[in-house]
């Protein structure tokens, strides 16, 4: 199984998982202050790139 296919699969297991863990979350931070809301809503739609950058490039070999 080459690179790229490891990388296909466990991005899209990771980032269901990660999906399934923000948006469980997400419905609790609903019942907070709007201003306590935005941090983990930014924080949560930036946080995904890293661990999916590192991926892309160790399935490029580079």
């Amino acid at each position: 199984m080459s690179r790229k296919w490891i990388a296909l699969l466990a991005a899209l297991v990771g980032l269901s998982l990660y999906l399934w863990a923000v948006l469980w979350l997400g419905d609790h931070v609903q019942q907070w202050h709007w201003a306590l809301q935005i941090p983990f809503f930014v924080t949560a739609g930036i946080a995904w790139a890293f661990p999916i950058r590192r991926l892309m490039f160790w399935a490029a070999g580079k």
